[in-house]
């Protein structure tokens, strides 16, 4: 039964509960029954002084020593209090309101007090156990000469029967409290949780064809309405995710699929023909060797983003000079850029020294560069500019018709292009839409960025940015 929330819950408000009314009621008896004994004992006090005055009046109309008792002792004894008056000698002088089955056990005289308050103890019936007396003992002196020892008494027993009359109200009034307090306990944390299970039979519900269905929020201001808008931002990332994994695999299965159907494709019309002229089967050949090389490109961009997106990419750190790297890939740039009769114009800040991945770096300006080459115009010109400031800032510019603006936010996405066609003939070199995305990447890992600084229709400018070691 302990094993939901909803019983725990209830258990612990009752023990909490039940903790709380033991101790108030503890502290309430314990008060209580102290604050009625003080009472007493305090009457008692007072009729010891009231009976020395009574004495003193009494001797001074001229009674004797034992007149006088017993007229006092008539006079203030009742129902309620008995009064016994001694002799200094501690023999009984007169006494009225006594029991006949109580018996006063006179101390030594030597030991009931003069002055100041009187002497304080408590007596049980002997026929009677749960009939108790408290009892006050004074000696008091009255001038010239007469000493007298006063009793004074009063029975217990109505305190002791509302004490234990509470006693036995709080015995019923106690577990009716907690057993009420189970119940509305178990109802109100039936209505706190009731969220909580709403919201589980919603996500139990929610599969990966529902990931557009949340969970209801009924109060978003309280913690399970925080917990349940917290879960359905989780599920809008989690569908995110899942549709951005579809059109991943979606893209990817066009782009491995568009090389490998144009090489089968060539190879079946070379084979078509018993034999073909040697130049034929040349062509056919650099078609298949060029959607090969694109397929390979392809996988191997698509294995370097899926061991960065898993974080086990090795990147391996060292100390190299950029300029240099960069001179070496505008060097081999050239001569694919010569094939489409653009130029490229390199400015580099000598020495820039800098700690990374040599061949992720080399990747990044590669992709960059091939991607500025791809779209300029023949007779265009690419520049390539490597400045020094806060931080190494490496500029690519190319003369191509530029990237629309609604557009531009979007090319760094995985397989994005901007011409938006998914085919190519069978000799075009078009990307995949990969180069960029994972130029990014090789610059974030590195703690820098890349960014479209500007394009317009007189082309557009990629500034990558890196760190200076320090």
């Amino acid at each position: 039964m302990l094993d939901t929330v909803r019983a725990r819950l209830t258990l612990w408000y009752v023990s909490l509960l039940a903790a709380i009314l033991v101790v108030v009621i503890v502290m309430i008896y314990v008060l209580l029954a102290r604050a009625l004994y003080v009472r007493i004992d305090d009457s008692l006090q007072v009729i010891t002084q009231i009976v020395r005055t009574s004495l003193a009046n009494d001797l001074a109309e001229g009674q004797d020593v034992v007149n006088a008792a017993r007229s006092t002792a008539d006079e203030l004894a009742s129902r309620q209090h008995l009064v016994a008056i001694y002799d200094g000698g501690g023999r009984l002088l007169s006494e009225a309101g006594r029991e006949d089955d109580i018996v006063i056990p006179l101390p030594a005289v030597s030991e009931i007090p003069s002055d100041g308050d009187a002497r304080l103890t408590t007596i049980v019936e002997a026929d009677d156990l749960d009939d108790r007396h408290r009892l006050a003992f004074r000696r008091v002196v009255i001038p010239p000469a007469v000493e007298y020892i006063v009793v004074v008494g009063s029975s217990l027993e109505p305190v002791d029967e509302e004490l234990e009359s509470l006693r036995g109200i709080l015995s019923y009034l106690v577990p009716l409290s907690l057993v009420v307090a189970g119940i509305v306990g178990w109802f109100l944390a039936g209505r706190s949780l009731s969220p909580v299970v709403a919201m589980a039979d919603r996500a139990r519900k929610i599969g990966v064809e529902s990931l557009n269905a949340r969970l209801p929020v009924v109060n978003p201001r309280d913690e399970l309405g925080r917990l349940a808008e917290t879960f359905n931002e989780l599920l809008a990332r989690l569908q995110a995710s899942v549709e951005q994994q579809r059109q991943f695999m979606a893209d990817a299965s066009h782009e491995l699929r568009t090389p490998v159907t144009i090489a089968r494709t060539a190879a079946r019309v070379a084979l078509q023909q018993p034999s073909r002229a040697e130049n034929e089967y040349r062509e056919t050949l650099e078609i298949i060797e060029h959607e090969t090389i694109r397929l390979s490109r392809i996988v191997d961009d698509l294995f370097t983003l899926t061991r960065a997106d898993a974080g086990n990419y090795p990147v391996r750190s060292m100390p190299m000079y950029l300029d240099e790297v960069v001179d070496d890939v505008v060097r081999a740039a050239r001569v694919v850029a010569a094939t489409r009769d653009v130029s490229i114009k390199a400015e580099c800040v000598q020495s820039a020294a800098f700690t990374g991945d040599e061949d992720l770096i080399r990747r990044l300006i590669v992709n960059v560069l091939d991607n500025a080459i791809r779209y300029s115009p023949s007779g265009g010109t690419v520049s390539v500019a490597l400045d020094r400031g806060d931080t190494y800032a490496l500029s690519v510019n190319d003369q191509g018709p530029g990237i629309a603006a609604d557009a531009q936010s979007k090319i760094f996405e995985r397989f994005y292009r901007v011409d938006a066609a998914r085919t190519h003939d069978g000799v075009s070199d078009g990307g995949a839409g990969l180069g960029l995305a994972l130029a990014r990447w090789i610059a974030n890992v590195h703690g820098g960025d890349i960014r479209l600084a500007a394009s317009s229709r007189l082309g557009s400018t990629f500034v990558i940015t890196l760190s200076i070691p320090a």
